[in-house]
């Protein structure tokens, strides 16, 4: 911590010396220019001193997101396709219309979830909580609400064996529909080509290949690498009291969340039948406790919370402004977290 605080204070004195150097020189460029505009240029780079100790305290509480997960150094391509191909298979459900881009659409303006409160499996059948974004899944440690897995190839097949969701009775079946489609022969032949037959490990190693290409990088990713003009002042003061409030005691990392798992507040009404961890755990101390989500993306992922029972992102602020923050925010500092967060969604998809 030391080093962090005498890098950021000789950061600031550089900063402050460029100011002067650079003022000097304008000043006596344009001596006879009126006062106003040496006032200005002034403000200007007062404010990029401000900018580069806003970033440099962001890099050091949030982190880079690293380029891609882990585990995808080993993924080729035709992985990657392989994986997509089954992801958008509607075949692989019991009444061969649902695939798992059902529930987590990609396409267009979609974020990966299909922003109903619980989501509905083949025959309509009610999910019991809601669907998180399938975006940057390759970079979380823990998956699902209940933290029940903690790596895509062992969570790979359960969304087809799900009786909520596409429902099929085994993995048996899952194996024969794959190999009665006769173009997944080549498919499987090219993406694993020392064990070119159709199988559940293949399948399983495909859909994760896939799942870890969906990586989405936001215009917050831009500020804290290179680009100080990537966030609005208003982001920016967002970003200021994100990091000062304590919305990191819960989301924290370059994920923003989802490493931790937090017990909902009893202030507010929820799924009173979700027990969540426990149901996994059937450890009592794990009652109502549920992981904390990835705020990437969060804008375009409402409703929010594990039942979706909340439908704006202001209003779910709102509620955790009463939770374990370090003060109590007004409602304009809300407004401004909230013009933050939209900055954290993917740069080719609009809010």
């Amino acid at each position: 911590m030391f080093l962090q605080n005498s890098f950021r204070y000789s950061l600031k004195k550089f900063i402050f010396i460029i100011i002067f150097l650079l003022s000097n020189l304008f000043c006596n460029k344009f001596k006879e220019s009126k006062k106003e505009n040496t006032d200005l240029l002034m403000t200007f780079l007062y404010s990029i001193s401000n900018d580069i100790e806003l970033q440099a305290l962001a890099k050091e509480q949030i982190g880079i997101l690293p380029s891609r997960p882990p585990g995808s150094e080993f993924d080729t391509n035709a992985q990657i396709q392989l994986g997509n191909k089954i992801f958008r298979d509607n075949t692989l459900s019991l009444n061969q219309v649902q695939a798992c881009i059902t529930c987590h659409p990609l396409d267009g303006n979609s974020a990966g979830m299909d922003r109903q409160s619980t989501s509905r499996g083949t025959f309509g059948q009610i999910g019991k909580r809601n669907t998180p974004t399938i975006l940057n899944v390759g970079y979380l440690p823990i998956l699902f609400w209940d933290g029940r897995k903690d790596n895509l190839f062992d969570q790979a097949v359960m969304p087809f064996l799900d009786p909520l969701e596409m429902a099929l009775p085994s993995e048996t079946e899952l194996l024969n529909r794959l190999q009665n489609n006769t173009s997944y022969t080549k498919d499987f032949a090219n993406a694993f080509p020392n064990s070119p037959n159709v199988s559940i490990e293949s399948l399983k190693k495909a859909l994760s290949a896939f799942e870890r290409s969906l990586v989405s990088k936001s215009r917050l990713d831009d500020f804290l690498e290179w680009n100080l003009l990537a966030l609005s002042t208003e982001e920016k003061e967002g970003l200021k009291i994100f990091l000062s409030a304590g919305c990191t005691n819960c989301h924290n990392g370059n994920l923003f969340g989802g490493s931790k798992f937090k017990q909902v507040d009893s202030v507010h009404n929820y799924n009173p039948n979700d027990l969540g961890r426990y149901e996994f755990t059937n450890n009592d101390a794990d009652k109502k406790f549920f992981r904390a989500p990835s705020l990437r993306n969060v804008s375009l992922t409402a409703p929010y919370f594990h039942d979706g029972s909340v439908r704006t992102l202001k209003e779910a602020v709102t509620r955790m402004n009463l939770y374990n923050l370090n003060q109590t925010l007004s409602n304009s500092e809300i407004d401004l977290l909230v013009q933050f967060l939209r900055s954290l969604s993917d740069k080719t998809k609009s809010n």
